[in-house]
C-alpha cells in the first residue's frame, strides 16, 4: 500500500485508532521529535474546470510535526490542531519509511468502513436533492 493512501486513510481516522497504531512503535523503537507539532497555515490549491489552470482558494490551518525513529525521518501534516494525532502519524510515517510499518490489514478494514459511511451519507443528501427538471414550466397541451 503506497504512503498517500495509508495517510489519506489515517487523517480521517479518529484519533484513537491512530494512536493505537502508533503506541506500538513507541514501545519498541527510539522514537525523537524534532518538531514538537505546531499550528500553521496552509495554501488550498484548486484547478480551475474551464482552463484548468491552478489556484489558491484560501488557507487552511492545520498541525504539523517531524520525529525521527531509530535514526529515521518522518513528518506528517493534519487538518485541525489535533497535536497528538499529527505527532503519532509522522512516527507512523518514519515506520513506514523505515520499512518496519506492516498494519495494512487494518487500514484496509478502517477504510472500507470509512467507504460504507461516506456512501450511507451521501445517500442521505441525495433524498433531500432538488429535481430541476420538475420544476420546469408545463407545456399546454393543444
Amino acid at each position: 500500500m503506497d504512503k498517500k493512501r495509508i495517510f489519506r486513510i489515517l487523517n480521517r481516522a479518529d484519533r484513537d485508532f491512530v494512536a493505537g497504531l502508533a503506541s506500538e512503535f513507541k514501545e519498541t523503537h527510539a522514537v525523537t521529535v524534532l518538531r514538537e507539532p505546531n499550528k500553521t497555515l496552509a495554501m488550498i490549491r484548486l484547478r480551475e474546470p474551464v482552463k484548468e489552470s491552478l489556484f489558491y482558494i484560501g488557507e487552511a490551518m492545520v498541525s504539523e510535526a517531524v520525529v525521527e525513529l531509530d535514526g529515521t525521518k518522518g513528518a506528517a501534516v493534519s487538518m485541525g490542531d489535533d497535536f497528538d494525532k499529527t505527532l503519532d502519524m509522522a512516527i507512523l510515517d518514519a515506520a513506514c519509511n523505515r520499512g518496519v510499518f506492516h498494519s495494512e490489514e487494518a487500514l484496509l478494514a478502517l477504510e472500507q468502513a470509512q467507504r460504507e459511511a461516506e456512501e450511507k451519507e451521501n445517500a442521505l443528501h441525495l433524498k433531500t436533492m432538488v429535481s430541476f427538471r420538475s420544476m420546469d414550466p408545463e407545456v399546454p397541451a393543444k
